[in-house]
């Protein structure tokens, strides 16, 4: 992914096990979140993608055995929990047209230079009537707000930007996707959009 250019590249390499260890230490909001997912994204099948697979803490529960980071200490946690990863970013994937059911994206908008080229590039590996699953912290929302405070999670998000919901879905429509569902609560947001 286009890390936020203020934001050091190498941070998700140095700090790759405290990234993950979050995941361990919130349980409860990673699980909420994970069931928020789950229900609104198809069953992945063997063409289903997570871009920015980071650790595979996403992938991996939710049967997705592919997935894409540009991180090496990431792909490597990821690897380690079955996924097949695929070393990039999403400003420029390595696969084929439509050759993807399925793709997800957790918590990576934020991290974007620009979320534009990146939602080309999701539109183009794409199947037709393929199904593109965001998730992301909104601006003004609860977790944004506590994650900025919270020093596990502030050395990755201090620099993010984040998006509100009606951003992210003028952003889709003008890259070609459909928004088929938005569910939103306690600012996290999950959205559903269909290739068009």
């Amino acid at each position: 992914m286009g890390r936020d250019s203020t934001l050091p590249e190498d941070v998700f390499e140095r700090f790759a096990e405290e990234y993950d260890h979050w995941f361990e230490e919130h349980r409860a909001e990673y699980h909420a979140e994970l069931a928020r997912v789950r229900r609104l994204l198809p069953r992945p099948d063997s063409r289903a993608i997570e871009v920015g697979v980071g650790s595979g803490r996403f992938a991996a529960p939710l049967g997705i055995t592919l997935g894409l980071e540009p991180s090496l200490a990431l792909a490597r946690m990821a690897r380690g929990r079955g996924i097949e990863v695929i070393r990039g970013r999403g400003e420029s994937i390595p696969i084929r047209d439509e050759a993807c059911s399925s793709v997800l994206l957790v918590t990576v908008i934020c991290f974007l230079d620009d979320p534009v080229p990146v939602f080309r590039e999701l539109h183009r590996i794409l199947a037709p009537r393929g199904t593109l699953l965001i998730g992301f912290l909104e601006r003004e929302g609860a977790v944004a707000r506590k994650y900025r405070h919270d020093r596990g999670k502030h050395r990755f998000l201090s620099r993010a930007r984040f998006y509100s919901s009606d951003e992210v879905q003028d952003l889709l429509g003008r890259t070609g996707f459909c928004v088929t569902e938005v569910e939103s609560k306690a600012g996290f947001t999950v959205i559903a959009a269909e290739k068009t």
